[in-house]
């Protein structure tokens, strides 16, 4: 990688609002009028009162603004854990009363993830490999349309309850048959809305939050109809009033059902931190300062918002990537950006709540429809084959599991088949599982790091611990013809920190690859010796 100047940083703090306020407010305004139906619509497709989507999207604004560790990511709801709120809520007892209990696994999953920061344990996430978090995600995006697509259609949530994502999917010809066409006819619209508006190529247009047009064509639509008097109640959105809705709704008598709180609390605290992290990495890539940010003090910032969020009825918060994305995109300069989409929030939804109870519900579900489709998009089954087919079967089986048998599950078959496969495809001894074998090298700020036997998913950690005490000034040199086997996790990342010793003005190659059989169609797919590949040929 070439050589590049390190970049002036916008200042933080009380500097940063000051010298950054006219581009952080236009951003963090934008993001609002993204975050708004959002955050409405994955808390009502979480089972939580829909009022507290947009009170957990001000907390994840106003709160954890203060504390995070990266300077570009909005914190909020997100549609990835949908699967496991809703899942909290039924196992506690469903309802009112199962939502209260829900909050009591957030709040300590909340704990956990301030004590994971305070340890500086967030470089743990890098453990699970990257085709494994996929098929979760995809996982995730089915479920999300297995549900939504019923809300577009009309059908009584009350037919849905109880049902599983199998369930949901086969119920489909039943709701396209009765469906009701009013709420139809808006949910289609809001669906085309939501496709359409990525294919314009005009610059000014693209800039317009999609979910907004939709609103604006939805909720005019819904008036003419008139939705509140000739359509079911839940046709449209409640919220009620925000002051009202502002109490301790946390419960914490859940804990009685010892392995119900434990499963929930695990799977909050793990795939909000897994997301978060995933999420700031990317928005790193996408910042023009090249800034880095504190993964460690990010998580703890997370969990702080999470105990606040839990125990005032809100949902769980993480660095989301859409809403992200967009605040970036937007000319964002700094944490304050986050700041005032949350301030916005609260604003509108203390003045203008009437507005907010014309949304339709179809409307909603077209948005988290479209977001479940990005999550398992044809792309991402197509991405997977191009890195290799071994990429493939995990991300596939952890797809499959997680529908059947529930996202932990789903998570942990996925790192298990993975480490059976670099296991057979690369002769991998038991040593080697979990540590590298690394010989390190410098003649001044020259390093060479140069590794044998497996580089693994699972001995990751031990090439980035080696690597992390380099300066990002320096020159570093990875050679990988002496391996085995190098999978994609560890090519990605290492390319990852290419990228961090580019933006700190150093230089970083990976070398070796060259000698190795590639198993895919990529630069990052996993590769292996050949004479390994002969040896199973035979």
């Amino acid at each position: 990688m070439k050589r590049s100047e390190p970049v002036v940083m916008p200042k933080d703090g009380l500097g940063g609002l000051q010298e950054n306020v006219n581009s952080d407010v236009l951003s963090g305004f934008l993001v609002f009028l993204l975050a708004l139906p959002l955050s409405l619509g994955i808390a009502k497709a979480s089972d939580f009162p829909p009022i507290y989507g947009v009170i957990t999207a001000i907390i994840g604004g106003v709160v954890v603004s203060i504390f995070a560790g990266s300077p570009l990511t909005i914190k909020g709801p997100a549609a990835g854990l949908i699967v496991i709120c809703t899942g909290a809520v039924t196992e506690f007892g469903g309802g009112e009363h199962g939502w209260h209990l829900a909050l009591g696994a957030i709040v300590v999953a909340g704990v956990i993830q301030v004590v994971l920061g305070f340890l500086k344990l967030g470089k743990y996430s890098d453990f699970i490999p990257v085709s494994a978090i996929h098929g979760m995600l995809a996982a995730v995006g089915i479920t999300i349309f297995a549900k939504q697509i019923h809300t577009l259609l009309g059908a009584d949530p009350k037919d849905l309850e109880g049902l599983s994502s199998i369930a949901l999917l086969e119920r489909i010809p039943t709701s396209l048959l009765e469906m009701n066409t009013s709420i139809a006819m808006i949910g289609i619209i809001s669906l085309l809305i939501m496709f359409g508006m990525p294919l314009i190529q005009n610059k000014i247009i693209k800039r317009i939050p999609a979910p907004l047009i939709v609103l604006l064509v939805s909720i005019p639509m819904a008036i003419s109809m008139d939705f509140k008097n000739t359509q079911p109640g839940f046709s449209l959105v409640k919220v009620g009033s925000l002051i009202d809705s502002l109490s301790l709704n946390v419960d914490f008598s859940g804990i009685q059902m010892t392995g119900v709180f434990i499963k929930y609390v695990i799977l909050f605290c793990f795939v909000s931190t897994i997301e978060s992290v995933l999420t700031v990495k990317a928005i790193d890539g996408l910042d023009p300062y090249h800034r880095k940010s504190d993964i460690d003090k990010d998580i703890l910032a997370i969990g702080i918002g999470n105990v606040v969020s839990g125990l005032l009825g809100g949902l769980p918060i993480i660095s989301e990537v859409t809403r992200s994305a967009a605040n970036v995109n937007n000319g964002a300069k700094t944490r304050w950006a986050n700041f005032f989409h949350g301030l916005s929030l609260l604003v509108f939804v203390l003045l203008a709540t009437p507005v907010i109870e014309m949304i339709p519900n179809a409307a909603l579900a077209a948005m988290l429809i479209f977001i479940g489709y990005r999550l398992a998009s044809p792309k991402e089954f197509r991405h997977m084959y191009e890195i290799g087919w071994q990429q493939l079967v995990v991300f596939l089986a952890t797809i499959i599991v997680t529908m059947v048998e529930g996202l932990l599950i789903g998570v942990l078959a996925g790192i298990a088949i993975k480490l059976f496969l670099n296991l057979f495809l690369g002769k991998t001894q038991p040593k080697n599982i979990f540590k590298a074998q690394i010989v390190h090298s410098n003649h001044g700020t020259r390093h060479e790091i140069r590794l044998s036997g497996s580089a693994t998913f699972s001995n990751y950690l031990s090439i980035k611990k080696e690597i992390d005490q380099i300066p990002t000034t320096n020159d570093v040199i990875v050679d990988l013809s002496g391996v085995t086997l190098a999978d994609h996790t560890v090519i990605a990342n290492l390319e990852a920190l290419g990228r961090d010793f580019q933006a700190g003005g150093g230089q970083f190659s990976i070398i070796g690859l060259e000698e190795l059989q590639s198993l895919g169609h990529t630069d990052s797919s996993t590769h292996r010796k050949v004479n390994i590949a002969r040896m199973h040929m035979g």
